[in-house]
């Protein structure tokens, strides 16, 4: 069942979040804070970490398409050159090979980026998880009542996506 919210949009939603946490602000002294997700996604040692292991656990994929791309063209450069000189049959032939191998190429990278994508998504997961839990330890520990993830505009001040950034580069 949708909620009356789940049909506004999310910007609208937003800025009603923020005109009340404002409004809670000013009559009891509530604390809140932001953090930037996106930059514990990319600026953390564990996302840095992350990027490498998938670098290294999917460079012989891309470095086995890139190579299959270049045979593929240099056997369409060649099936080109020959063509004036070969049968009909014989180009009709070699124009289906070369057809069918860049149905392969393009399953091949599909499924690369497809899986490519997958653990990038699980391991962005299992940052989020840890910076989740640390950015409730900190709003607890610095009794902020709110912590948004996403807003229009908001203080420097209130930014807690450096303290973030500190312990989860310390967290194991």
């Amino acid at each position: 069942m949708k909620t009356a919210f789940a049909t506004l949009p999310k910007r609208l939603v937003l800025l009603a979040a923020l005109c009340a946490c404002s409004l809670a602000q000013a009559q009891q002294g509530s604390r809140v804070a932001y953090v930037q997700t996106e930059r514990l996604m990319t600026e953390s040692k564990l996302s840095k970490v992350a990027d490498a292991k998938i670098e290294a656990e999917f460079s012989k994929r891309r470095a086995a398409i890139a190579e299959q791309v270049t045979k593929l063209k240099a056997i369409g450069a060649k099936l080109e050159a020959d063509a004036p000189t070969i049968s009909e049959f014989e180009r009709n032939k070699r124009t289906r090979e070369l057809h069918d191998m860049d149905n392969d190429l393009e399953r091949k990278n599909r499924e690369y980026r497809e899986d490519l994508n997958q653990r990038l998504n699980e391991e962005r997961a299992s940052i989020a998880s840890k910076a989740h839990k640390l950015i409730e330890q900190i709003a607890e520990e610095e009794k902020i009542d709110i912590v948004l993830q996403e807003w229009v505009w908001a203080s420097p001040k209130l930014d807690i996506t450096d303290k973030i950034l500190k312990r989860l580069d310390n967290a194991k």
